[in-house]
């Protein structure tokens, strides 16, 4: 023990009391020698000056021991070496752990120290016992590449010796994944692999974690500013970009005018579940890819015919072009859309083209073989079909090699045709539509006119001056009657009394009438299939639309020079599989067909989308009403059925003419078993008189009406609405009869007749209407409900009440 360090006397160190002893001896020895002053005191100073330095060093010492001895706060350790990205842990020179971080802690536990943390993988072991004795000798070591577990994560490995007695060695694990990888590929991605991406239509970008870019591509660079050789190290990554509402990804300085990419974010990191730094905490390489970049560059060599026979089989039509707008091939749906599937193709687009598109499409071409844009179109009229506007697609083509324009066009000719007839059949029921309402209003004057005439011819005689006046304009209203029902046919408002029958049948009854009415220069010919299925249709009314068509032809015969000419009319049998190529409006089904072909030149193209128009006629003034074709329409459609109309050019032994085809559906029954049985006997007469309440909007149709049942004898009270209607009953009003309009403002005929069932469920129900009581069925299913329809004559209207009334009574 030193002798600093005795126990003390008192307090005070032993020690130093001998010191001082021997300190004063030594003085008076130094006196008694020399016995000079001087000397004396010289040699007293020095040792008061060892002996201050001495107390001073010493109190260094030991306040240096106290330190040493006192225990570490380790707290303050851990929170500085808990860093994210590194694993940290000291150990001392017994290699047990001291301290580590909570990323080692979480990676390896804390039953192992370094360097006995591997499992024996690859040498690890060695390795890092070599390490620690390096760097105990040498103050650091370090090591590379070691595998520390069971997973493929390799590890960098620092040591380095610390601590005031370096003591101690801190341990620094590193996953080989960060800092040296992203700087290798941000030079890789600014020099030749950026290059090599530019010419595979990719653009690439390493990002920093914190979202700037570090480096980036030429391409990259040339288009976020427009300049190659421009520096983006340090800029917003995200700023360079935009995303529209399709999520497409432009660069921001081109817009949506630009290319459209594809994203794809490659972190640069390997780390495991276990590893607390995730993806976000790495960097990243941006592929920023064409969207139609083609990636098949590396396929199989099998592939390309592959390739080619499913272009080649598309129903889109697909042609490509050189950057010079060359024509490299086309599929055979481009052809035919194109209207060349035999010619082949020109030598450029242009050559597709009326004059007038030809620089339209010589641009957009140039345009897209640029790669400025990724795609569009352009609106272009084929020479082949310069009419019809077609919309041609264009598409910059990149990583094929040159850079080429993709063409797309659909052959859209049955589209067109389909859209045309889907119009055609919109307009037709919009103009059936008005015509029923034309003559539902109509009915309404003519049942006035004819009512008035008939009260009138009761005040004359046959002979009188006003007589054959009255007469004349009687006759000249029901004209005007049947005009209003072709209208209502062509409207499909009209009533019909379908029976199931033959078409053969319906031709052969009036084949001796077509003949009187074409005339000894027309040749009828008629042709009927095997085997045709039963119809359910009208017969007289089929025999108008027969007629009609005849007299149509006829006419249009006439007109070519002599007028000689053939119509051929016949039936066949069509099947499913037919209907369902034919038309969009028509339900594929069986179907019995008539067709009249005749060779009156045809239908010119401008007036083809009106012949069923109604009042639309190519005839002189005065020679034709329109309506003859517009009744054949609406009848065939009433029936369920379909009729088309086409030019044919005489390939069939005939002349040019136009073709009608008229499809009904077979009806699934036998013939004539809906043939409607008429009574033999007609209904008892009314004799006696009756109440009626008649209730009409129509103040002349009232008029009309109620004189006409006043004078049959009726007790009339007439109202002008629903509403007053309903209120004579509410009020206690007595009637045999009510007769009613069906169509009025407010509450129409039959609310008012539901109404009053609920106060007089008996009473019988008569309704007038220029409607057809088929089209009017839905609203007027009411029991004990009659029908007449207008125009009605003074006695149609008295006799169709006395019949209901003798009917209700009987």
């Amino acid at each position: 023990m030193s002798p600093l360090a005795e126990p003390t006397r008192n307090g005070t160190p032993l020690g130093w009391v001998v010191l001082l002893l021997a300190l004063v001896v030594s003085v008076m020895v130094v006196w008694l020698l020399s016995s000079l002053p001087l000397l004396t005191a010289a040699y007293a100073g020095g040792l008061a000056t060892l002996m201050a330095l001495l107390i001073l060093l010493r109190g260094k010492a030991d306040g240096a021991r106290v330190d040493a001895l006192a225990p570490p706060d380790w707290s303050v350790t851990l929170a500085a070496i808990d860093q994210p990205g590194t694993l940290v842990a000291i150990t001392d020179r017994a290699n047990r752990l001291v301290c580590a971080s909570a990323a080692f802690s979480s990676r390896f536990g804390v039953e192992k120290a370094p360097p006995n943390l591997a499992l024996g993988e690859d040498g690890a072991d060695e390795i890092l016992l070599k390490t620690a004795r390096e760097a105990w000798r040498e103050g650091m070591a370090h090591a590379s590449h070691l595998a520390l577990g069971k997973d493929d994560l390799r590890w960098e490995v620092e040591a380095l010796r610390a601590g005031r007695g370096e003591d101690h060695l801190v341990w620094r694990f590193r996953p080989e994944s960060s800092e040296d990888l992203a700087s290798d590929v941000g030079q890789l991605v600014a020099g030749p692999l950026g290059k090599m991406l530019d010419r595979a239509g990719v653009v690439a970008a390493l990002v920093s974690p914190e979202g700037t870019v570090r480096a980036a591509s030429p391409a990259f660079v040339d288009r976020a500013t427009g300049d190659p050789s421009t520096t983006l190290a340090g800029r917003e990554f995200a700023d360079f970009l935009r995303l529209d509402e399709r999520e497409r990804i432009y660069f921001a300085r081109s817009g949506r005018e630009g290319e459209p990419f594809k994203l794809v974010h490659v972190p640069l990191n390997d780390l495991d579940e276990n590893w607390t730094v995730g993806p976000e905490d790495a960097p990243s390489l941006m592929l920023l890819m064409e969207a139609h970049a083609a990636v098949a560059d590396n396929a199989a060599s099998d592939t390309a015919p592959k390739v080619e026979a499913l272009i080649e089989a598309l129903p889109l039509g697909l042609a490509m072009t050189d950057r010079d707008g060359r024509f490299l091939f086309a599929n055979p749906s481009f052809l035919r859309a194109i209207g060349r599937p035999d010619k082949g193709l020109p030598t450029f687009p242009s050559d597709l083209v009326v004059r007038e598109d030809k620089s339209a499409i010589s641009d957009a071409v140039r345009r897209f073989g640029k790669g400025g844009v990724a795609s569009g179109d352009v609106a272009v009229r084929l020479a082949s079909a310069p009419e019809e506007p077609v919309s041609l697609g264009l598409a910059s083509m990149r990583g094929l090699g040159e850079p080429a324009v993709l063409l797309t066009l659909a052959d859209s000719r049955e589209e067109t045709e389909l859209k045309r007839q889907i119009a055609q059949t919109t307009k037709m029921q919009a103009i059936g539509q008005l015509a029923g309402g034309v003559a539902h209003d109509f009915n309404n004057v003519l049942t006035a006119i004819i009512g008035y005439c008939d009260l009138m011819l009761l005040r004359h005689m046959p002979g009188d001056s006003d007589y054959d006046d009255i007469q004349q304009i009687r006759a000249n209203s029901n004209r005007a009657a049947s005009l209003t029902r072709q209208l209502l046919a062509f409207s499909r408002q009209q009533t019909l009394r379908p029976e199931v029958l033959q078409l053969p049948d319906v031709v052969s009854e009036v084949s001796q009438l077509l003949k009187r009415l074409l005339g000894e220069k027309i040749e009828l010919r008629v042709r009927h299939d095997r085997d045709l299925g039963p119809v359910r249709a009208d017969p007289g009314q089929l025999e108008q639309v027969i007629v009609n068509l005849a007299v149509n032809a006829r006419d249009a015969i006439a007109a070519q020079g002599d007028g000689t000419g053939t119509l051929v009319m016949s039936t066949r049998k069509v099947s499913v599989k037919e209907t369902r190529s034919h038309a969009a409006d028509m339900p594929p089904g069986e179907y019995t067909a008539l067709i009249v072909r005749d060779t009156g030149g045809g239908i010119p193209p401008a007036v083809m989308g009106k012949i069923f128009d109604p009042f639309f006629t190519t005839k002189e003034l005065g020679k034709g009403t329109g309506l003859g074709l517009s009744t054949v329409y609406g009848i065939i459609r009433q029936s369920g059925g379909h009729v088309y109309v086409e030019n044919v050019e005489g390939g069939d032994g005939l002349g040019a003419g136009a073709r009608f085809a008229i499809y009904l559906p077979v009806h699934r029954g036998s013939a004539g078993e809906d043939r409607r049985v008429e009574p033999d006997e007609p209904a008892r007469a009314w004799s006696s008189g009756g109440r009626v309440l008649l209730v009409e909007d129509e103040d002349m149709v009232r008029a009309v009406a109620e004189r006409a049942l006043v004078r049959a004898g009726f007790t009339v009270n007439a109202q002008p609405d629903g509403e007053d209607g309903l209120a004579e009953i509410a009020n206690g009003g007595e009637f045999d009869l009510i007769v009613s309009d069906v169509v009025m403002p407010g509450m129409d005929g039959p609310a008012m007749a539901r109404a009053i069932r609920k106060l007089r469920p008996n009473i019988p129900i008569l309704f007038m209407s220029g409607y057809a009581e088929e089209t009017l069925r839905d609203e007027i299913n009411i029991e004990n409900m009659h029908f007449i329809a207008k125009p009605f004559s003074v006695e149609q209207i008295s006799r169709k009440v006395g019949e209901v009334l003798s009917s209700a009574s009987a």
